[in-house]
């Protein structure tokens, strides 16, 4: 990492390689601990997940109805004695040769049973059951192991943990799991010019977005947010704030004043504790972008603007994130989608604020870095590539809002 801006090439960073330069000097910042099954939605997992157990544990049947040899059936005008009743959570007999057994949904398939009869193709009484269409031998049995053998890695260490594979985990008798402890991130407004939500806005002073946009995303992550405010645009507050930051967080985010203007203190102070490479990406709406470290601390300075802030903390900022709380699947898969817009391309790659209709993805009217409505108004993010033309009908890169969580 370069010790400063100065001397830095005018060039600009293509997004692709900007994320590739932060994965370069990403390391996982957490420990691990255990966690219960109860409480580990979107935590990182430390470790493999193997199976201990076959699931299902036995043979069982896939539906209500009547197990039986299937040598023992002789046709439909025969009838098969009842010789057992079998309900889930019991534990059943051996089958009795030429007899039947009334089976339900989840039950243990008899030892010496080798088909289940739905039934629907049955005619019993509580003695005995006739069989009318007799399946295939082994129909309507769920086998041992057949989702999942002993032995198996079900879960991959560096996952994010959904609610389908806490179900999973669940399955295999697991009360807790090895997860990677929340990464701590601490997030800093600057500027004289913010005020918070409730107060009254005065001339020239605006209420502060970025730090509720921030906020929001980090903790949907699953990080723990370390909220320190705002810094009013003075060195000595914003070094207290700076060095506060790095003594309780991981990583430290600022929106803003990471510029050579005579009132942005991020930088100077940044670099009095540490160092920092100011970048120029070509990233549209962004551009700007700060990364260094703080008295040891990674440190990462977003764009100022409202739009800024919000597209490239999902599109540069998370890979870089994830990697620090140990999540191994960093990268965004997008769809393709058509178009029901045209858009000619420019030098940078270009995140459109969109929403999903009828004929394809229709484009807010309006895709200034300052409008914040247009991410409210949208379901994803279009990205369009640098010089590509986009045009009614084409397909293009969808990332749905869903996809970055």
């Amino acid at each position: 990492m370069a010790a400063s801006s100065r001397g830095r090439a005018a060039a600009m960073l293509s997004v692709g390689d900007a994320i590739a330069a932060l994965l370069g000097q990403a390391n996982c910042l957490v420990g691990t601990e255990h966690c219960s099954l109860h409480e580990a939605c979107g935590r990182a997992l430390a470790g493999d997940i193997v199976a201990s157990i076959d699931v299902p544990p036995a043979d069982n049947s896939a539906m209500d109805g009547y197990a039986l040899r299937h040598a023992d059936w002789h046709d439909a005008n025969r009838s098969l004695r009842l010789s057992q009743r079998i309900t889930a959570g019991s534990s059943p007999s051996g089958l009795e040769r030429g007899t039947a057994a009334r089976i339900f949904t989840g039950a243990e398939i008899p030892p010496g049973a080798d088909t289940v009869v739905m039934q629907e193709h049955c005619e019993g009484s509580e003695a005995s059951v006739r069989i009318e269409k007799l399946p295939a031998p082994g129909a309507n049995i769920r086998r041992r192991g057949q989702d999942i053998k002993r032995g198996q890695r079900v879960l991959a260490c560096g996952q994010r943990l959904r609610p389908q594979d806490l179900g999973l985990a669940a399955s295999l008798g697991c009360a807790e799991v090895p997860v990677y402890r929340r990464l701590r991130v601490a997030i800093l407004s600057t500027g004289d010019e913010l005020i918070e939500p409730g107060e009254q806005v005065g001339p020239g002073q605006i209420y502060n977005s970025n730090r509720f946009t921030m906020k929001g995303q980090l903790s949907a992550w699953g990080f723990e947010v370390v909220d320190l405010g705002v810094a009013r645009d003075r060195p000595e507050a914003v070094h207290e704030s700076m060095t506060r930051a790095a003594e309780q967080a991981d990583v430290i985010i600022t929106s803003g004043g990471v510029s050579v203007g005579e009132e942005d203190h991020v930088k100077s102070v940044v670099e009095s504790l540490g160092s920092l490479d100011l970048w120029r990406i070509a990233i549209k709406p962004g551009k700007p972008f700060a990364f260094g470290q703080v008295l040891g601390k990674p440190f990462i300075g977003l764009p100022g603007n409202p739009v800024s802030v919000f597209v490239t903390l999902l599109v540069i900022a998370r890979p870089y994130l994830f990697a620090c709380q140990g999540i191994r699947d960093r990268m965004l898969k997008p769809l393709n989608v058509v178009a029901d817009f045209s858009k000619r391309g420019s030098a940078r790659e270009d995140y459109l604020r969109v929403r999903e209709a009828a004929e394809g993805l229709e484009l807010f009217t309006n895709q200034s870095s300052g409008v914040l409505t247009s991410t409210c108004w949208a379901d994803g993010l279009v990205r369009q590539k640098a010089g590509e033309d986009i045009t009614p009908g084409g397909l293009v890169d969808y990332l749905p809002f869903g996809i970055f969580n």
